[in-house]
């Protein structure tokens, strides 16, 4: 394997990984506030419909991007009120929406655009263009730097931009203002929250509010940035692999990031070499293809550390009287 080759699966890695980032850390903000949410592929994959649709109608990646949000945010406030307001069960809460993305994405789809459930492919203004960074030309002749920062950090998407963004400042906000304190007390400790005056149901809808929108970039990655268009269940279980990132992360964002890039990078090598070969082994494709999902079995099944959530996590809170 030579440079150019490493380049190219860490440049596909960075790209595979920003929805599972996106989603990490919405789910972050949600189960650090107490409300577990595995509707993050549910909401995804409503975003990356929404948004394909829109921007195709109008020709806007942004417009579709903003309606790839939306979907995802009405979404997130359904699964608020179910578990936050009707204090329903959280986890019956997000397979519900799951099931309904799933089933809603494909008979609109089939019904505005008669293509079995997807959308027309998006073209020209319609798709978010690669952004060249400053001097990436440049510096590509520089020697070990240069090819990293052309062909590895430069030449993304401005979403890939904005998910690396997103992990300073939820680490800012999580750990460093008062509103982070709060979000974090209500996951552990609601009721110390409630009898300082604080709205525990407010704190609750506005985690739920951020991790609706972050599913939703994550949705409209999907659709407008990574590929061109909508596709019957395009997410494929991105959903599920960013919670078990998050897992693996602890609920932290920092580890988050490293989490999400190995999943990334697994991805990314089971499409570069569909068959490994090992010289003694070769690894054959079906198993490399399965690769990351194997890696989140491992990861739920607890062989990776213990991972304590939230311990007000999952459960609704009733003020008493």
């Amino acid at each position: 394997m030579d440079f150019a080759t490493i380049l190219q699966i860490l440049d596909s890695a960075v790209r595979l990984m920003t929805p599972l980032l996106l989603a990490c850390l919405a789910g972050l903000y949600s189960e650090r506030a107490g409300v577990f949410d595995i509707g993050l592929e549910g909401k995804m994959l409503m975003a990356a419909f929404t948004a394909a649709a829109v921007a195709y109608a109008t020709g806007s990646a942004w417009l579709g991007l903003l309606a790839g949000v939306a979907g995802s945010l009405s979404l997130s406030l359904i699964h608020g009120a179910a578990s936050i307001t009707f204090r329903g069960n959280q986890l019956i809460s997000g397979v519900a929406i799951n099931f309904l993305a799933s089933g809603l994405t494909v008979l609109l789809g089939q019904k505005i655009f008669g293509l079995g459930g997807r959308t027309p492919p998006l073209e020209g203004p319609a798709r978010f263009g690669e952004i060249t960074l400053p001097f990436a030309n440049a510096l590509r002749d520089v020697p070990f730097i240069g090819p990293i920062y052309a062909n590895v950090i430069s030449g993304h998407t401005v979403l890939v931009y904005i998910a690396f963004l997103c992990v300073p400042l939820t680490w800012w906000v999580l750990f460093r203002t008062r509103f982070g304190l709060r979000l974090r007390a209500v996951g552990e400790n609601p009721a110390s929250v409630d009898t300082a005056g604080v709205s525990v149901t407010r704190l609750r809808f506005i985690a739920v509010a951020i991790c609706g929108i972050l599913c939703g970039l994550a949705g409209a990655y999907l659709a407008t940035g990574l590929s061109a268009g909508f596709v019957k269940e395009m997410t494929a279980g991105r959903g599920f692999i960013a919670l078990a990132a998050l897992i693996f992360a602890k609920w932290r964002p920092w580890t988050a990031l490293g989490a999400t890039f190995l999943f990334g990078l697994l991805e990314a090598i089971a499409n570069r070499y569909p068959n490994l070969d090992l010289g003694i082994i070769t690894i054959p494709s079906i198993f490399m293809t399965a690769l990351p999902y194997i890696l989140t079995v491992i990861i739920l099944a607890g062989f990776v550390g213990r991972a304590i959530p939230p311990r007000a996590g999952g459960e609704p809170y009733v003020k008493e009287r």
